[in-house]
């Protein structure tokens, strides 16, 4: 018999909070292929990465500085106006985990996510007031899906694996955690996640 799910543990970008840096360099750059070049060739998902994993910001943007000198500004930008990549609360997902904390679920968070820029993230949504703990990559050292990252979790609030419901909008990130014994789920949106929910009877 399978043991009952009472802890949830959240992805944070893209589930509940939008990012995107199109968002910050479309103010940037006008011609919609220059900027997808720029995000594919020179601030890329890997180069992004290497911050998520602790990489200080400082010589990340020195290392692309001095490969793409013509694009200094732009690579700054990146850092320096991190913000405007953020596209705020995906509302319906805060009103699910609302709902979870209202039903007393016990609520985590497991996120690739700069140590540098967590903080500002912190100051801007009141909600992950909510988390009994976060896990954030950065300052860890560690990425998903790197197992460690998650078994770090599950050490440090004694989470029982087979109890526990993960939720990532990368597939690859859900297959680690299923690795590990958890539950599994896809996020594409709050809807079917709150359906995924109503399913396992954590939310009414």
């Amino acid at each position: 018999m399978r043991k009952p799910i009472n802890t949830v543990i959240f992805d944070l970008g893209n589930v509940l909070i939008g990012w995107d840096p199109r968002q910050l360099y479309r103010q940037l750059i006008e011609d919609e292929q220059r900027m997808e070049w720029f995000l594919r060739e020179v601030c890329n998902s890997e180069w992004n990465e290497r911050q998520d994993a602790g990489r200080p910001w400082s010589e990340a943007t020195a290392v692309l500085r001095a490969r793409f000198p013509e694009h200094a500004e732009l690579i700054d930008a990146y850092h320096l106006r991190w913000k405007e990549t953020l596209l705020g609360p995906i509302d319906g997902s805060v009103a699910v985990l609302a709902d979870l904390k209202a039903r007393g679920v016990r609520v985590l968070a497991l996120t690739n996510w700069s140590q540098e820029t967590f903080p500002i993230a912190r100051q801007m949504y009141p909600f992950l007031q909510w988390f009994e703990g976060i896990v954030v990559s950065g300052e860890e050292q560690l990425v998903k899906p790197d197992p460690r990252i998650y078994q770090r979790l599950l050490q440090r609030y004694a989470v029982d694996p087979a109890t526990a419901l993960y939720i990532d909008d990368s597939s690859r990130n859900v297959a680690t955690a299923e690795a590990l014994g958890m539950h599994g789920w896809w996020f594409r949106d709050p809807a079917g996640l709150r359906e995924r929910l109503v399913d396992l009877g954590l939310l009414a």
